[in-house]
């Protein structure tokens, strides 16, 4: 078995550079870390933290294909981020502009969660601590 000690990073491909890295800055809250232009590719690659955690790969890359169903495909299903109060949290999606889903209860702790999309439909949930 290996040893894992964390998650190192999330890689998202968008089809907006200038559109996803407003919205995981402005809206999520996520601070640039490094950005990196690559010519041979017409490839952004930015590197995103949140509280000094590395946690997003943000890559933009000519033409992407387009998620094919949302969401349950194989593959990764979606983005989850903890946060103190849900309540406030819409507040903010609400202010922001973002559409969401209404609050649903996790059935087997009680936690209250909801969804909301990335400007490529890339399913966010924000679960309360």
């Amino acid at each position: 078995m290996l040893h894992l000690n964390k998650v190192h990073h999330i890689a998202i491909i968008c089809s907006d550079y200038q559109k996803s890295l407003d919205f995981y800055t402005r809206v999520l809250g996520f601070k640039v870390i490094a950005e990196h232009y690559r010519a041979e590719r017409q490839s952004y690659k930015t590197d995103l933290a949140l509280d000094h955690d590395y946690i997003i790969e943000l890559f933009s890359f000519p033409s992407p294909p387009r998620r094919l169903t949302h969401p349950e495909a194989a593959g990764m299903r979606h983005l989850a981020f903890e946060v103190d109060n849900i309540a406030a949290a819409i507040g903010e999606l609400d202010a922001l502009g973002i559409t969401h889903e209404q609050i649903r209860i996790d059935e087997y702790t009680g936690k209250q969660f909801l969804f909301f999309q990335d400007p490529d439909g890339l399913p966010i949930e924000l679960y309360e601590k």
